[in-house]
């Protein structure tokens, strides 16, 4: 039977990777990207020269914009079998240099818009034998971070969601988990100086930060039929670095 997945966040580096292993299975994608048209181009057209017999669709919205960008999105789909969370974005500081602007903004990407698309296709997904939700979080949602704390916060609140939300959906046979990372390998983190990615590497057990694969993986898991009695969990893949 044909699947289909919308990914919000296709065009960054764990996005794009969940797409090329969803896509090896024999999942049909909504592409969805902010900025990087080029990227998810090249990407729909890899794809789809790759499975011909599957459909790829590039859907371009700015999730800061609310329910204006909720009622554009769900004008262009159609099947929805699951929906996966990977749009990421931070900011780095301290809290009282963080603007309001800033504030909402990771409000809106990581919690407000992914709560009214839900809304929006909640009924899709019941109609679907294997309705998953899946968000990509983050340990700082486990534990916090000093200089990210409001990014820190909506994570939490994304595993907060999840939890909730899985009571709500459960009876739907709607699935709703979050994979929470730790230092991943991607564009975000080459803020970072070479100094400063060895010594957080060296605080995680395995001494290395994760590829963009080893979370992508773990995606690709929860989407599986097997793994429809697993929701309202937060799954830590993070080398052993959250005590």
């Amino acid at each position: 039977m044909s699947r289909s997945a919308l990914i919000i966040g296709a065009s960054g580096d764990i996005g794009t990777t969940i797409a090329e292993r969803l896509a090896a299975d024999g999942w049909s994608l909504y592409l969805h990207y902010n900025q990087n048209q080029e990227r998810i181009y090249k990407l729909q057209q890899q794809l789809s020269q790759q499975y011909a017999r599957q459909d790829f669709f590039a859907l371009q919205l700015d999730l800061t914009t609310g329910t204006t960008a909720v009622d554009q999105l769900k004008k262009q789909l159609f099947q929805v079998d699951a929906v996966i969370f990977a749009a990421g974005m931070t900011t780095y500081g301290l809290l009282p240099e963080v603007s309001a602007e800033q504030i909402d903004a990771l409000w809106q990407v990581h919690v407000k818009t992914p709560m009214l698309i839900l809304q929006a296709l909640q009924s899709k997904l019941a109609q679907s034998d294997l309705g998953r939700i899946v968000f990509i979080g983050s340990i700082y949602g486990g534990r916090g971070s000093a200089m990210e704390v409001p990014y820190s916060t909506v994570k939490g609140a994304q595993s907060a969601f999840a939890n909730a939300y899985a009571q709500e959906v459960g009876s739907l046979g709607i699935t709703v988990n979050v994979i929470a990372p730790g230092a991943v390998a991607t564009k975000m983190n080459q803020q970072f100086t070479a100094d400063e990615q060895a010594a957080i590497a060296a605080e995680i057990p395995t001494g290395r930060f994760a590829t963009p694969t080893q979370i992508a993986y773990w995606v690709q898991t929860l989407l599986a039929p097997e793994a429809n009695y697993l929701t309202g969990q937060t799954i830590y893949v993070d080398g052993g670095w959250l005590k």
